[in-house]
């Protein structure tokens, strides 16, 4: 039951991940950097202790009383993983939508989910999985399966956005028939992707790092309310500090840009419908924070962190892709290119899938070990 519970918590969180920009395309009349950060306002800053004070009591206490290294940790990997956000639009921009955004997502999938329990290889730490228990076990080989096909999905969903990004440009001529120039530049391209995806993927280490503070939050909860498991919101004492790092970042850039582009007029521009631009880009901002909300309900289910960032990885790419579907961005192209997108998305859902029964075999192990473990213990 907590597998399915833990695959439903990181569904919504994809979900809410792959939907989040929505509302922002209702933002009218304002420059990107001023609705990114209003909405980003919320993500980082509004919501975050919001939530950990309605699901953790005393969360305040917790973070000031959390050894200063653990902080300072946690707040350099949200940095870190702002900047790679930002790069993001970067590798995107000179790789196209389609292979940048693969790229990057591949890349943040695969160190996100396998650099800690390498980590926990060289410095154990209990009840956290080790890269050499995955291997040797049968559960571990399964999410490492999961892992692999989902790479595969995203390698095919990424050639289906390439196929269509070459259709489509061969439509874009001037009037004398010339192919319009655009900025596609391979190894820049590439450069900019692989930062990226990297330094996205300190967002699992920032979580990794503030471990401490959701143990304490944890602890305080089982002592309240014995059996009745793992606490579901644990996480939501790290984001408070994690995200104050993204927030630094991602703030220190849209305050250049506004600079640049003359643009700190657009939030108080009242040729612009303020109100709704304000209120959607708040909607935004709050969706983005549920993803991760969502996350650490399911990673409290499933108990083990490289698959949890897996399947969260993997459902943002898939309800991204549904999106893509469901707004007919595919209009246009050939039946062939939608053949493909199909198949990537089949390959995505059925790693999803595989990932799902790695857990349940790993919960299973983790069963059987306990009842051989007490079961010892009474012979005696």
């Amino acid at each position: 039951m907590n597998v399915i519970l833990g695959v439903i918590f990181h569904f919504l969180g994809g979900f809410a991940s792959g939907s989040f920009y929505i509302p922002y395309k209702r933002v009218k009349g304002w420059n990107w950097e001023s609705f990114w950060i209003v909405g980003g306002l919320f993500s980082w800053l509004i919501v975050p202790p919001l939530a950990a004070w309605i699901t953790i009591p005393g969360f305040g206490d917790i973070i000031s009383g959390a050894a200063g290294s653990t902080l300072g940790l946690t707040f350099l990997f949200g940095v870190l993983w702002g900047i790679g956000g930002l790069t993001y639009g970067l590798g995107v921009r000179y790789l196209g939508v389609s292979l940048g955004s693969s790229i990057i997502l591949g890349l943040c999938m695969v160190f996100g989910a396998l650099i800690p329990s390498i980590y926990y290889d060289f410095f154990p730490v209990a009840g956290k999985d080790t890269f050499g228990e995955m291997v040797s076990s049968k559960w571990g080989l399964t999410i490492l399966a999961g892992l692999f096909l989902c790479i595969i999905g995203i390698v095919i969903s990424g050639k289906a956005g390439m196929m269509k990004e070459k259709q489509l440009s061969a439509a874009a001529t001037d009037p004398h028939g010339t192919t319009v120039k655009t900025e596609y530049k391979f190894a820049l391209g590439m450069f900019v992707s692989i930062v990226s995806g990297v330094l996205s993927a300190c967002f699992n280490f920032g979580l990794e790092a503030g471990q401490s503070m959701a143990l304490v939050a944890n602890d305080a909860w089982k002592a309240a309310n014995p059996g009745e498991g793992e606490f579901l919101y644990r996480n939501n004492v790290i984001y408070v500090v994690l995200l104050w790092g993204g927030l630094t970042t991602n703030f220190i850039w849209c305050m250049v840009l506004n600079a640049r582009n003359k643009s700190f007029g657009d939030y108080t521009n009242k040729e612009t419908p303020l109100f709704k631009n304000y209120l959607f880009s708040a909607i935004a901002g709050t969706t983005w924070f549920l993803q991760f909300f969502f996350y650490g309900m399911g990673e409290s289910k499933l108990g083990n962190g490289p698959s949890s960032w897996i399947l969260h990885m993997a459902f943002i790419i898939l309800v991204a892709n549904i999106w893509g579907l469901v707004l007919k961005e595919w209009k246009g192209v050939s039946k062939k290119t939608k053949t493909v997108i199909a198949i990537g998305i089949a390959t995505i859902i059925l790693s999803v899938l595989l990932v799902g029964r790695g857990n349940s075999l790993h919960e299973k192990s983790k069963n059987e070990k306990t009842i051989t473990y007490v079961s010892g213990n009474n012979q005696f």
